[in-house]
């Protein structure tokens, strides 16, 4: 089911009330294509709960339209969508069964959707098997894991055979590992139904790695749509490019002179087709090539060995993101005692952005 949102915007009144109004959604267009999963990413207060409320219908827009499909949905209450909701905490009621916890949907059903309860039953053990928890229908909510428990939610949700499964910051009560299998489960189960989804988190480990697209929020505004690796790859403001990356970007303030980005004194990349500026730039923490007589000098804090790869903390007087980090290959031995490091860069891997607006600013690396 494709879900089309146009100039989506939702206002809620300030408490002050001198104050104008908060905008928790701006403007929002989109078309989420059938049978995608959609990651909606963004900070704390960015609007993306809200978004998916107002998908639902548990908020109505301010202004703004829905549609599933050619229907219009934006006036219908929630039970008449036909989506499903799984929920931050669960939602299960205790006191019932697995089994009646994922029919309860179908219980409510009325006139030509009411189901007998042979029927029912059924619908029941196909969502369980689905999410693999079909051997714990008889078991109650405190009986289980909080992993098993999330994939109770998702079975109540699907059990309905929605239009849209909505999914609201559905791993942040799992620990690491039980987080990395659910969020794999989530993706299986999508692939398996081909219904459009949309993933809520703050997580963009997450959010990357299920995600077909997914839309970076802030304030409420849309900051950029794309799949995930383009994202990460060609970020359109310093914002995406903080926002996405384990560890975060390193973000130095620079200026470009006569073709070539300094950091400091140090001249570190050839970069045409930008005028003399200061500006802030990025680099990602694999960027980083170690070179006995690279450009950009740094001074050495530490170093953290991690299998595969070496984690170095840098420290460089241009740095405004603190500490600095560079991700490099443990073939390169660094002994934890040397004073400065040099490094080369990666072209691909450096990004300059407007001293004001903050927006990518495009060049070419010799």
């Amino acid at each position: 089911m494709k879900v089309v949102l146009q100039n989506l915007t939702k206002r809620f009144p300030n408490r002050n009330k001198k104050l104008d109004d908060v905008i928790a959604v701006n403007n929002f267009n989109f078309e989420i294509p059938d049978g995608k999963l959609i990651g909606l990413l963004g900070p704390s207060g960015c609007g993306k709960s809200t978004t998916l409320n107002l998908i639902c219908g548990l908020e109505m827009p301010t202004s703004g339209k829905i549609f599933f499909g050619e229907d219009d949905v934006t006036d219908l209450p929630p039970e008449n969508r036909g989506v499903g909701l799984v929920f931050q905490n669960y939602a299960l009621y205790p006191h019932m069964t697995v089994r009646q916890n994922i029919m309860f949907p179908l219980q409510n059903l009325k006139g030509k959707d009411k189901l007998s309860k042979a029927e029912m039953l059924t619908r029941a053990e196909e969502a369980a098997k689905l999410v693999q928890i079909d051997q714990l229908m008889d078991r109650k909510p405190a009986e289980m894991s909080g992993g098993q428990q999330q994939r109770v939610a998702i079975a109540r949700a699907l059990v309905k055979m929605p239009r849209v499964l909505l999914l609201d910051e559905p791993l942040s009560n799992l620990d690491a590992r039980l987080r990395l299998q659910t969020r794999e489960e989530i993706r299986r189960i999508q692939r398996n139904t081909g219904i459009t989804t949309i993933f809520v988190t703050h997580d963009q480990e997450e959010a990357m790695s299920i995600s077909d697209l997914i839309v970076v929020m802030k304030d409420g505004i849309i900051q950029q749509i794309d799949q995930p690796q383009k994202v990460y790859d060609d970020p359109k403001n310093l914002f995406v490019a903080k926002f996405l990356g384990t560890p975060p970007i390193n973000v130095f303030k620079g200026k470009v002179a006569a073709g070539k980005l300094y950091l400091g004194e140090d001249a570190v990349l050839q970069v045409r087709g930008v005028s003399d500026q200061e500006l802030w730039v990025g680099i990602r923490p694999e960027g980083f090539v170690p070179q006995q007589a690279g450009p950009l000098r740094c001074s050495l804090k530490a170093v953290e060995v991690m299998g595969r790869d070496t984690s170095v903390v840098l420290g460089n007087e241009t740095a405004v993101s603190d500490p600095l980090r560079a991700i490099i290959s443990s073939e390169y031995q660094v002994a934890p005692g040397t004073g400065e490091i040099r490094f080369a860069l990666k072209p691909n891997k450096v990004f300059l952005f407007d001293l004001k607006t903050e927006e990518r600013i495009p060049f070419q690396a010799e």
